[in-house]
Protein backbone atom coordinates (compact mmCIF):
# COMPACT_ATOMS: atom_id res chain seq x y z
CA UNK A 1 0.00 0.00 0.00
CA UNK A 2 1.31 3.41 -0.96
CA UNK A 3 0.68 6.46 1.17
CA UNK A 4 1.14 10.21 0.92
CA UNK A 5 0.58 12.71 3.76
CA UNK A 6 0.44 16.47 4.07
CA UNK A 7 -0.22 18.85 6.93
CA UNK A 8 -1.69 22.32 6.43
CA UNK A 9 -2.41 25.23 8.76
CA UNK A 10 -6.13 26.02 9.15
CA UNK A 11 -6.38 28.79 6.56
CA UNK A 12 -9.11 28.67 3.90
CA UNK A 13 -6.59 29.60 1.20
CA UNK A 14 -4.85 26.26 1.85
CA UNK A 15 -7.72 24.54 0.03
CA UNK A 16 -5.59 25.27 -3.07
CA UNK A 17 -2.85 23.10 -1.57
CA UNK A 18 -5.38 20.29 -1.15
CA UNK A 19 -6.56 20.68 -4.75
CA UNK A 20 -2.92 20.42 -5.95
CA UNK A 21 -2.44 17.37 -3.72
CA UNK A 22 -5.44 15.69 -5.36
CA UNK A 23 -4.31 16.69 -8.87
CA UNK A 24 -0.82 15.31 -8.23
CA UNK A 25 -2.31 12.11 -6.81
CA UNK A 26 -4.51 11.76 -9.91
CA UNK A 27 -1.43 11.80 -12.11
CA UNK A 28 0.79 9.71 -9.82
CA UNK A 29 -1.75 6.95 -9.19
CA UNK A 30 -3.65 7.14 -12.50
CA UNK A 31 -6.97 8.00 -10.88
CA UNK A 32 -9.72 7.77 -13.49
CA UNK A 33 -11.69 10.85 -14.48
CA UNK A 34 -15.03 9.29 -13.43
CA UNK A 35 -14.07 9.32 -9.73
CA UNK A 36 -11.66 12.28 -9.81
CA UNK A 37 -14.52 14.82 -9.61
CA UNK A 38 -16.11 13.01 -6.67
CA UNK A 39 -12.76 12.90 -4.88
CA UNK A 40 -12.04 16.58 -5.51
CA UNK A 41 -15.42 17.74 -4.18
CA UNK A 42 -15.63 15.35 -1.20
CA UNK A 43 -12.06 15.80 0.02
CA UNK A 44 -11.96 19.59 -0.37
CA UNK A 45 -15.32 19.81 1.43
CA UNK A 46 -14.00 17.63 4.26
CA UNK A 47 -10.84 19.75 4.60
CA UNK A 48 -12.91 22.94 4.45
CA UNK A 49 -15.11 21.57 7.28
CA UNK A 50 -11.98 20.69 9.30
CA UNK A 51 -10.63 24.24 8.88
CA UNK A 52 -13.94 26.05 9.52
CA UNK A 53 -15.80 23.90 12.03
CA UNK A 54 -13.11 21.67 13.52
CA UNK A 55 -10.21 24.08 14.01
CA UNK A 56 -12.39 27.23 13.87
CA UNK A 57 -9.96 29.02 11.52
CA UNK A 58 -7.15 28.79 14.12
CA UNK A 59 -4.00 29.03 11.98
CA UNK A 60 -2.01 27.47 14.84
CA UNK A 61 -4.03 24.27 14.44
CA UNK A 62 -3.40 21.93 11.52
CA UNK A 63 -5.41 19.72 9.25
CA UNK A 64 -3.79 16.41 8.36
CA UNK A 65 -4.56 14.84 5.00
CA UNK A 66 -3.40 11.34 4.17
CA UNK A 67 -3.96 9.23 1.08
CA UNK A 68 -3.63 5.45 1.15
CA UNK A 69 -3.63 3.67 -2.19
CA UNK A 70 -4.05 -0.01 -2.92
CA UNK A 71 -5.05 -1.71 -6.17
CA UNK A 72 -8.79 -1.62 -5.42
CA UNK A 73 -9.36 1.63 -3.56
CA UNK A 74 -8.17 5.03 -2.47
CA UNK A 75 -8.66 6.08 1.14
CA UNK A 76 -8.38 9.71 2.17
CA UNK A 77 -8.08 10.50 5.86
CA UNK A 78 -8.77 14.04 7.05
CA UNK A 79 -8.12 14.94 10.67
CA UNK A 80 -8.35 18.23 12.55
CA UNK A 81 -7.26 19.37 16.01
CA UNK A 82 -10.68 20.60 17.12
CA UNK A 83 -13.01 19.26 19.80
CA UNK A 84 -15.06 17.06 17.46
CA UNK A 85 -18.80 16.96 16.82
CA UNK A 86 -21.77 14.62 16.98
CA UNK A 87 -21.77 13.21 13.46
CA UNK A 88 -24.69 10.89 14.29
CA UNK A 89 -27.01 13.81 15.00
CA UNK A 90 -26.94 16.04 11.93
CA UNK A 91 -29.91 17.88 10.47
CA UNK A 92 -31.21 16.45 7.19
CA UNK A 93 -30.52 19.15 4.56
CA UNK A 94 -33.27 17.69 2.33
CA UNK A 95 -36.07 18.17 4.87
CA UNK A 96 -38.37 21.13 4.05
CA UNK A 97 -37.38 23.21 7.09
CA UNK A 98 -33.69 23.03 6.11
CA UNK A 99 -33.90 23.60 2.35
CA UNK A 100 -33.20 27.31 2.54
CA UNK A 101 -30.39 27.09 5.10
CA UNK A 102 -27.14 28.35 3.58
CA UNK A 103 -25.05 25.54 5.16
CA UNK A 104 -25.43 22.02 6.44
CA UNK A 105 -24.98 20.13 3.18
CA UNK A 106 -21.28 19.23 3.37
CA UNK A 107 -21.49 15.90 5.16
CA UNK A 108 -24.59 14.98 3.15
CA UNK A 109 -22.66 15.66 -0.06
CA UNK A 110 -19.57 13.78 1.12
CA UNK A 111 -21.66 10.73 2.01
CA UNK A 112 -23.11 10.67 -1.51
CA UNK A 113 -19.80 11.12 -3.34
CA UNK A 114 -17.59 8.65 -1.45
CA UNK A 115 -18.13 4.89 -1.53
CA UNK A 116 -17.54 4.67 2.23
CA UNK A 117 -17.49 7.36 4.92
CA UNK A 118 -16.29 6.66 8.43
CA UNK A 119 -15.91 9.06 11.36
CA UNK A 120 -13.66 8.47 14.37
CA UNK A 121 -11.98 10.37 17.21
CA UNK A 122 -15.28 12.05 18.17
CA UNK A 123 -15.70 13.38 14.64
CA UNK A 124 -12.19 14.83 14.36
CA UNK A 125 -11.15 12.20 11.82
CA UNK A 126 -12.97 11.37 8.61
CA UNK A 127 -12.05 8.52 6.27
CA UNK A 128 -13.34 8.62 2.71
CA UNK A 129 -12.97 5.53 0.58
CA UNK A 130 -13.30 5.50 -3.20
CA UNK A 131 -13.38 2.26 -5.19
CA UNK A 132 -10.95 2.28 -8.10
CA UNK A 133 -12.96 -0.08 -10.24
CA UNK A 134 -16.49 0.96 -11.21
CA UNK A 135 -19.15 -1.14 -9.52
CA UNK A 136 -20.89 -1.96 -12.81
CA UNK A 137 -18.27 -3.75 -14.83
CA UNK A 138 -19.63 -6.00 -17.61
CA UNK A 139 -19.02 -9.03 -15.39
CA UNK A 140 -21.03 -7.66 -12.44
CA UNK A 141 -23.77 -6.43 -14.78
CA UNK A 142 -24.12 -9.96 -16.13
CA UNK A 143 -24.26 -11.38 -12.61
CA UNK A 144 -26.93 -8.85 -11.62
CA UNK A 145 -29.00 -9.73 -14.68
CA UNK A 146 -28.80 -13.48 -13.94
Amino acid sequence: MKQVKIQIPSLVENIRVVESFIDNSKDTFQIEDDIYGNIMVAVTEAVNNAIRHGNKFDKDKNVYLSLYVNPNQLKFEIEDEGSGFDYNNLDDPTSPENLENPGGRGIFLIRHLADEVEFSKDGRRLELTFALHPASTPETAEQAAA
